[in-house]
């Protein structure tokens, strides 16, 4: 016998990184994520949450995975939506590396 509802959470980390906002719904069986995200939007929880977020380009996942948006939720799943990347990682490293190789060479003499 299927439950008649899913529990499942939806969560965000905020910008700049803080404490994540995570939100407990109960979805119908066959229920995507994007049925539980919109539901959430519905609900205002995620508008209130995080007002400007731009659902349509955040990335999703279930439970740290990347998953599409017509995955089939399970009970007890944690989606979530990731943020996008405010710089890239490698660009970032590179000029840190700049920095520090600039910074060694003044005290050099």
């Amino acid at each position: 016998m299927a439950p008649a509802e899913l529990h499942v959470q939806v969560c965000f980390g905020p910008q700049p990184p803080g404490v994540p906002i995570i939100l407990d719904l109960q979805v119908t069986p066959g229920a995507t994520i994007a049925d539980a995200i919109a539901m959430a939007v519905r609900a205002g929880l995620l508008e209130a949450a995080l007002p400007g977020l731009d659902l349509e380009d955040s990335r999703t996942g279930v439970w740290g995975k990347l998953r599409p948006r017509n995955t089939v939720l399970r009970e007890h799943d944690r989606i979530e939506i990731y943020r996008g990347l405010i710089a890239n990682p490698k660009q970032a490293r590179r000029r840190r590396a700049d920095q520090e190789a600039l910074a060694a060479n003044r005290r050099d003499p």
